[in-house]
């Protein structure tokens, strides 16, 4: 399908929009895990970020469809007629509940810097789930790439870095697992959701209101078996702040607006978008939580943020240049004979 066309001024407000959810995502969501002493269950967020996300895509697909007519038809022919899609959607839905629920774990125990930095892993990750789920091949400079962000990490997670302004106790090896989860279920998740896309023309947001209405049952299963003793005793919403409203209003809206940036720009804005966020997610990191830079975190987190550009480039077409050779080579021995 070929890219709608736009302008350059919406591409850089994509760009500005993405890099600033992101960033401001991380941050907020360390803060509400290491300053509140009412701290709130972290599976109840995760649930009430799946149910606002099938809102808003109800919302998305009233708009496609034109009427509540069309939309009541799509609903009842896409979802409550066809349980099969229901159950092959639902793999997604687990999978990201997990990562989800990985990203407090993380974040209740590594700096929002730190966590953005290492969350990048997901790109080789993502890397090698599309080549052994979609049969695409990486360019050398792409797998040139993976490896450099992989040593990045490394230096990242060498030395942790420190934040004096945080009085919570953490687990960096616990906080590292967490991220390590995370990224593999944001590979496979993503790749799977793109291959069930990809088999059909149903609209996306009917896709997602299947994943979604699938996500909202399995989060619920996750919140009374991780905490539902003190969820019944404290109640759902125990520990529930602006802040932490706030957080969750920022996942909901950013992961459907993934979708709009997806569209309408490419790979090498989505990287600069990347590295953008691990910047702005340092800088607050400092000033909030007193996070201390090191050399080895900033030669990790510079060389993330160069190998995040290398594997946006677009590949090269070599095979206009090959036919382009083979030509002048025919020409030039018509002449010679």
């Amino acid at each position: 399908m070929a890219s709608e066309p736009v302008s350059v001024v919406f591409k850089l407000y994509c760009l500005t929009v993405m890099t600033l959810v992101a960033a401001t995502y991380t941050v907020a969501l360390r803060y509400t895990r290491t300053v509140s002493s009412d701290l709130y269950f972290s599976t109840t967020a995760v649930c009430i970020t799946e149910v606002i996300k099938l809102f808003l895509s109800l919302g998305m697909l009233a708009k496609e469809t034109g009427s509540l007519g069309r939309l009541k038809s799509s609903v009842v022919e896409n979802v409550i007629r066809s349980p099969a899609e229901l159950l092959k959607l639902s793999v997604p839905s687990v999978v990201y509940a997990v990562q989800n629920n990985m990203a407090f774990v993380a974040l209740s125990n590594l700096d929002a810097a730190v966590y953005q930095v290492t969350y990048q892993l997901k790109i080789p990750c993502t890397a090698l789930c599309t080549v052994l789920m979609l049969n695409r091949s990486l360019s050398r400079l792409q797998w040139f790439a993976v490896f450099m962000l992989c040593g990045g990490v490394t230096l990242v997670q060498w030395i942790p870095a420190q934040a004096s302004k945080v009085q919570v106790q953490q687990n960096h090896y616990m906080g590292f697992m967490a991220i390590a989860i995370a990224v593999i279920c944001s590979g496979f998740a993503g790749v799977y959701f793109e291959k069930v896309l990809k088999s059909s023309d149903t609209s996306l947001w009917v896709r997602n209101i299947q994943m979604y209405l699938s996500g909202i049952v399995v989060t619920l299963v996750g919140v009374f078996l991780s905490d539902g003793a003190m969820v019944i005793e404290k109640g759902f919403f125990f520990g529930y702040t602006p802040w932490v409203w706030f957080v969750v209003m920022m996942a909901s809206v950013g992961g459907l607006y993934t979708s709009v940036v997806v569209k309408y720009t490419d790979n090498i804005m989505k990287g600069f978008s990347a590295a953008a966020a691990i910047v702005l997610s340092t800088v607050a990191s400092v000033t909030l939580f007193g996070l201390q830079i090191t050399v080895t975190f900033a030669s990790g987190a510079m060389l993330v943020c160069v190998s995040i550009y290398l594997y946006g480039l677009p590949k090269q077409d070599t095979s206009k240049v090959a036919k382009m050779d083979l030509g002048k080579d025919t020409r030039n021995k018509l002449i010679l004979v």
